[in-house]
């Protein structure tokens, strides 16, 4: 309640403090707005646990990840698909460390790295026994330059993202030996932007025969939204073969590829976990692999995947804890 009232109590103090009176608009200066340094320090000690137990992961002086230091000893969680080749932690007081690979969970898209150094008192998180249970809570989590802090709310209830892969915008029809009839092209979906045709046969899909409709949605559907797959059709008698960039299951290959130039770049891996915490926090997809804290300074997740620009997905610490916990011991 009193850091709700503190938010409410920064807000109201700005807006009537530097609002002009003569005008019908109010302009609330930057550094009050809900991202805004004064309004953050209503969010500590929290901002300082995030930004000390956050370490920027680089490789080749470019940042790549974010991760979680989990242990004194300098052991760093983060997003394993997003941190391959790290080599370089950096913290949020200018120390520069190396890394050396400690473990990988495909599973789970974590990986395990150590600082290479002899030391033993490094900051940690410390995880939250109870996490997920909560429709809506504050959480925050630190920026790239590990200098301020993020905020903002949980925004769904906890729950398991199942994998979706890239689709085409076609309905398939007859099957054949030749292979597998187009009877209808969705208007400006992936497909139809790339020039298939009601009518045309499917007979190859990454190289691969394909002669049943499912051997197209399976080898299709292993790929993910904006991935390019190459098509070979038959077409009165003559092959062509297409490069398609897939679109989105659920909207078209246009509302897709509009969403993303808004929203930045996302994820590359952002679906098939086991449960997720889903939250608003302005985070570019570099931030990935960082912490996430509730407003008591408990790490209640990793953060796992930019989906959008308003959606990103952790991973709960009831399902990371233990596992890290053992794997820091080996």
């Amino acid at each position: 309640m009193k850091l709700l009232f503190n938010i409410f109590l920064i807000f109201n103090l700005s807006v009537s403090g530097f609002s002009d009176h003569n005008s019908s608009e109010v302009s609330l200066p930057l550094k009050f707005r809900l991202n805004g340094l004064s309004t953050q320090s209503a969010f500590d000690p929290a901002r300082d646990k995030a930004l000390e137990t956050t370490a920027k992961l680089t490789r080749n002086n470019k940042l790549i990840a974010m991760g979680a230091i989990v242990s004194p000893q300098g052991h760093i969680l983060t997003k394993a698909s997003s941190c391959v080749g790290a080599r370089i932690a950096t913290l949020s007081n200018g120390e520069i460390f190396k890394l050396r690979i400690k473990k990988r969970d495909e599973d789970l898209d974590l990986a395990l790295y150590q600082i290479i150094s002899d030391r033993n008192d490094f900051p940690h998180v410390i995880w939250s026994e109870n996490n997920s249970t909560q429709k809506i809570a504050w959480v925050l989590s630190a920026f790239t330059e590990l200098n301020e802090i993020r905020v903002g709310i949980t925004s769904a209830k906890p729950r398991k993202i199942g994998r979706e892969g890239g689709v085409m915008g076609v309905i398939l029809g007859n099957e054949s030996s030749k292979g597998v009839r187009i009877s209808e092209v969705v208007p400006q979906a992936a497909a139809d932007k790339s020039g298939l045709q009601q009518g045309d046969v499917i007979q190859k899909v990454e190289g691969r025969m394909v002669k049943k409709r499912d051997q197209v949605v399976d080898l299709v559907g292993k790929k993910d939204p904006g991935d390019v797959v190459s098509i070979i059709i038959l077409r009165k008698n003559t092959l062509e073969e297409f490069k398609i960039t897939l679109g989105h299951r659920s909207v078209t290959f246009d509302l897709f590829n509009r969403n993303l130039q808004m929203s930045g770049p996302v994820s590359k891996r952002k679906d098939n976990f086991p449960m997720v915490i889903q939250h608003d926090l302005p985070l570019p997809k570099e931030a990935m692999g960082g912490p996430l804290f509730n407003i008591d300074g408990e790490c209640v997740g990793i953060n796992i995947a930019r989906v959008d620009r308003v959606t990103i997905y952790s991973l709960p610490s009831e399902i990371i804890k233990d596992m890290t916990e053992n794997l820091v011991k080996e």
